[in-house]
């Protein structure tokens, strides 16, 4: 799962980047509000941390960038700022939750996995496609019942190709999403391939059918089809 954290105090965006990136989530750090308006608009996140007060601007616009874009991502406001009219805007602007400093780095993470089966998963702890279950909160993949053993980013990669079933996505588009915007520097993305050859490889040796479809010129399809 990747996740933009907006946050000028370095102390504070040390302790959560750190956390996070622990906890298994590609994170992405900005400090300020030119900064994480760039990142909005080239790249896609599964969640995105706000802080209302930026030393460029005020975190509410980049939730009402977040709309304009039609974005995807959770949002979640964190601020010092506890007053009612500003969590009563922000949740009216389309944030999907506002967490109030201090808090506590377990309450976010509860926060995040939260939103993440709201907005992806449709409120459940399981996401069940035909004879594939995988467990977001466990980090696990059963086929018939049985476990998959899969690298971490083998993992994310099922995951992030489960999320967008039915959709085509680029070698590009799936090198950003798990590796991050680092990513735009690469000289080829053949090494996605790989990663697709031995997810399928694994999946299909537990009896599971192949749904990872090749659209050749263009990039992978997670599809029945």
């Amino acid at each position: 799962m990747k996740i933009l954290l907006v946050e000028d105090e370095k102390g504070l965006s040390d302790s959560i980047s750190t956390y996070l990136k622990q906890e298994g989530y590609l994170c992405e750090v900005v400090t300020d509000f030119k900064s994480a308006d760039e990142k909005i608009e080239l790249y896609q996140y599964d969640c995105i941390l706000i802080d209302i007060n930026l030393p460029d601007g005020n975190g509410l616009n980049l939730v009402k960038a977040l709309k304009r874009l039609k974005a995807k991502a959770g949002i979640i406001i964190i601020s010092a700022r506890n007053s009612v009219d500003d969590k009563i805007e922000g949740l009216d602007l389309g944030a999907d939750d506002y967490l109030s400093k201090p808090f506590s780095l377990a309450e976010l993470n509860s926060r995040i996995k939260s939103v993440l089966r709201r907005r992806k998963f449709d409120g459940n702890d399981e996401i069940v496609f035909n004879e594939i279950t995988i467990k977001p909160n466990e980090s696990t993949v059963l086929v018939n019942g049985a476990s998959v053993t899969l690298t971490k980013k083998e993992y994310d990669l099922i995951l992030f190709l489960i999320s967008n079933k039915n959709r085509i996505l680029t070698k590009e588009t799936i090198a950003e999403h798990l590796w991050g915007d680092d990513m735009d520097m690469a000289d080829s993305y053949d090494f996605i391939y790989t990663h697709i050859k031995n997810l399928r490889k694994k999946l299909v040796e537990k009896g599971c059918q192949d749904y990872m479809k090749t659209v050749y010129g263009m990039g992978y399809k997670f599809t029945t089809q």
